[in-house]
Protein backbone atom coordinates (compact mmCIF):
# COMPACT_ATOMS: atom_id res chain seq x y z
CA UNK A 1 0.00 0.00 0.00
CA UNK A 2 1.26 3.44 -0.86
CA UNK A 3 1.90 5.72 2.08
CA UNK A 4 -0.46 8.57 1.30
CA UNK A 5 -0.88 10.26 4.69
CA UNK A 6 1.36 13.18 3.68
CA UNK A 7 -0.82 13.65 0.59
CA UNK A 8 -4.02 14.34 2.54
CA UNK A 9 -4.84 18.03 3.02
CA UNK A 10 -5.35 19.28 6.55
CA UNK A 11 -9.13 19.37 6.45
CA UNK A 12 -11.99 17.21 7.70
CA UNK A 13 -11.83 14.78 4.76
CA UNK A 14 -8.06 14.51 5.09
CA UNK A 15 -8.42 13.73 8.80
CA UNK A 16 -10.94 10.95 8.10
CA UNK A 17 -8.76 9.45 5.35
CA UNK A 18 -5.69 9.51 7.64
CA UNK A 19 -7.66 7.64 10.32
CA UNK A 20 -8.84 5.12 7.73
CA UNK A 21 -5.26 4.60 6.57
CA UNK A 22 -4.05 4.13 10.14
CA UNK A 23 -6.76 1.48 10.57
CA UNK A 24 -5.32 -0.45 7.61
CA UNK A 25 -7.78 0.55 4.88
CA UNK A 26 -6.77 -0.34 1.33
CA UNK A 27 -7.52 2.75 -0.74
CA UNK A 28 -6.92 0.84 -3.98
CA UNK A 29 -10.21 -1.02 -3.48
CA UNK A 30 -13.38 0.74 -4.67
CA UNK A 31 -16.46 0.56 -2.47
CA UNK A 32 -19.81 2.22 -1.82
CA UNK A 33 -19.31 5.59 -0.15
CA UNK A 34 -22.41 7.02 1.55
CA UNK A 35 -22.82 10.79 1.61
CA UNK A 36 -25.35 12.24 4.05
CA UNK A 37 -27.19 15.47 3.20
CA UNK A 38 -29.77 16.90 5.61
CA UNK A 39 -32.86 19.01 4.87
CA UNK A 40 -35.51 21.00 6.75
CA UNK A 41 -38.50 19.34 5.06
CA UNK A 42 -39.57 16.12 3.42
CA UNK A 43 -40.39 17.95 0.18
CA UNK A 44 -36.91 19.48 -0.13
CA UNK A 45 -35.30 16.13 0.71
CA UNK A 46 -37.41 14.32 -1.90
CA UNK A 47 -36.70 16.94 -4.58
CA UNK A 48 -32.96 16.58 -3.94
CA UNK A 49 -33.20 12.77 -3.86
CA UNK A 50 -35.14 12.65 -7.14
CA UNK A 51 -32.44 14.71 -8.87
CA UNK A 52 -29.70 12.26 -7.86
CA UNK A 53 -31.84 9.18 -8.58
CA UNK A 54 -32.30 10.47 -12.13
CA UNK A 55 -28.51 10.89 -12.31
CA UNK A 56 -28.08 7.17 -11.53
CA UNK A 57 -27.12 7.33 -7.84
CA UNK A 58 -28.50 5.01 -5.19
CA UNK A 59 -30.48 7.26 -2.84
CA UNK A 60 -32.36 6.76 0.44
CA UNK A 61 -34.49 9.30 2.33
CA UNK A 62 -35.40 9.02 6.00
CA UNK A 63 -36.60 11.20 8.83
CA UNK A 64 -34.18 11.29 11.76
CA UNK A 65 -35.29 10.96 15.35
CA UNK A 66 -35.07 13.94 17.67
CA UNK A 67 -35.86 17.57 17.22
CA UNK A 68 -33.34 18.80 14.73
CA UNK A 69 -33.38 21.85 12.51
CA UNK A 70 -32.69 19.58 9.52
CA UNK A 71 -34.56 16.35 10.35
CA UNK A 72 -34.63 14.81 6.85
CA UNK A 73 -31.55 12.80 5.88
CA UNK A 74 -30.80 11.86 2.29
CA UNK A 75 -28.06 9.29 1.76
CA UNK A 76 -26.50 9.37 -1.70
CA UNK A 77 -24.30 6.36 -2.45
CA UNK A 78 -21.54 6.29 -5.03
CA UNK A 79 -19.30 3.32 -5.87
CA UNK A 80 -15.79 4.78 -6.00
CA UNK A 81 -12.24 4.82 -4.73
CA UNK A 82 -12.11 6.83 -1.50
CA UNK A 83 -9.70 9.54 -2.62
CA UNK A 84 -9.65 13.02 -1.17
CA UNK A 85 -10.23 14.61 -4.58
CA UNK A 86 -13.19 12.37 -5.47
CA UNK A 87 -14.86 12.69 -2.07
CA UNK A 88 -14.46 16.47 -2.10
CA UNK A 89 -15.81 16.66 -5.66
CA UNK A 90 -18.91 14.64 -4.76
CA UNK A 91 -19.46 16.71 -1.60
CA UNK A 92 -19.22 19.94 -3.61
CA UNK A 93 -21.72 18.61 -6.17
CA UNK A 94 -24.13 17.60 -3.41
CA UNK A 95 -23.74 20.92 -1.58
CA UNK A 96 -24.38 22.90 -4.77
CA UNK A 97 -27.64 20.99 -5.32
CA UNK A 98 -28.69 21.01 -1.63
CA UNK A 99 -28.09 24.67 -0.74
CA UNK A 100 -30.96 26.15 -2.81
CA UNK A 101 -33.29 23.66 -1.06
CA UNK A 102 -32.08 24.59 2.43
CA UNK A 103 -29.96 21.43 2.70
CA UNK A 104 -26.43 20.86 3.91
CA UNK A 105 -23.79 18.13 3.77
CA UNK A 106 -23.65 16.08 6.97
CA UNK A 107 -20.64 13.84 6.35
CA UNK A 108 -19.74 10.64 4.55
CA UNK A 109 -18.69 7.11 5.39
CA UNK A 110 -17.82 3.71 3.98
CA UNK A 111 -16.84 0.24 5.07
CA UNK A 112 -13.15 -0.47 5.47
CA UNK A 113 -11.44 -2.58 2.84
CA UNK A 114 -8.51 -4.43 4.42
CA UNK A 115 -5.07 -4.64 2.92
CA UNK A 116 -4.29 -8.24 1.92
CA UNK A 117 -0.95 -9.51 3.18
Amino acid sequence: MTRMSDDFPNDENGDVLRRMQQDGDDFTKPRDVDFSVVFPSKSSAEEFADHFRRSGFKVAVQECDGERELPWDVTVTRYMLPTHAEITEVENTLEDAAAPLGGSNDGWGCFRQSVQH
